[in-house]
């Protein structure tokens, strides 16, 4: 049986890497095969990607950062999450490609006619079957980024305004397509937030015993 493909999506802070490793917690005991990713990277050729993009000190044309993305967007499918879904393992991947729409069309301004048509070459239709979407006001996520005392990315270092104008592309993302993208309120404790995430992962693990 193939193996199932749930992404994490939200702006910095919402506390995703958290959620997915209790959630590989929680499907290991349920008796799954899971294998824990991110974007971009996952591979070799995806993580230096994810070093030019986030890291690099240059300017990198909006238009030009996006098909990088999607450019390791598309290695990482054909070298990790394919197989790994072939093979029956549930794939968690910390962001995909609605972190597309919400970074580079929501905060750079790139029309989503032209990511649709790049998301069509680099990913074959590949779509997760469950977008947890964690969401909070982007003042929060960035109170919680401070305390982690992490040094900021390319994306972390942007104006509110930026970071505002990717949280409402996200939520457009999920108003689009709700039965896919569930939206999780991240303000609530881990404990919480927990819950809600094994609540919605519960109907794929019954559609799997029908």
């Amino acid at each position: 049986m193939r193996g199932k493909l749930i992404s994490f999506e939200g702006g910095d802070g919402v506390g995703k890497s958290t959620q997915l490793t209790l959630l590989a917690d929680g499907l290991t005991s349920a008796g799954k095969q899971v294998l824990c990713t991110r974007e971009p990277g996952g591979t070799a050729l995806a993580e230096q990607i994810r070093r030019w993009v986030l890291h690099d000190k240059g300017a990198i044309a909006p238009v030009t950062e996006l098909l990088l993305i999607f450019a390791a967007r598309c290695q990482h499918i054909i070298e990790v999450i394919e197989p790994n879904l072939a093979s029956g393992k549930w794939v968690l991947c910390d962001r995909f490609t609605d972190a597309s729409y919400a970074y580079q069309g929501g905060g750079r301004g790139i029309p989503g006619a032209t990511i649709q048509q790049v998301e069509a070459v680099a990913t074959a239709g590949l779509l997760p079957d469950l977008t947890l979407l964690l969401d909070m006001p982007v003042e929060y996520g960035e109170q919680r980024s401070v305390g982690r005392g992490e040094g900021s990315d390319r994306f972390e270092a942007q104006e509110k305004d930026f970071k505002i104008r990717i949280r409402a592309a996200y939520q457009a993302r999920q108003q689009s397509d709700p039965g896919r993208v569930r939206l999780v309120n991240a303000l609530e404790s881990v404990d919480v937030v927990q819950a809600q995430v094994w609540s919605l992962v519960s109907a794929l693990l019954g559609q799997e015993d029908e």
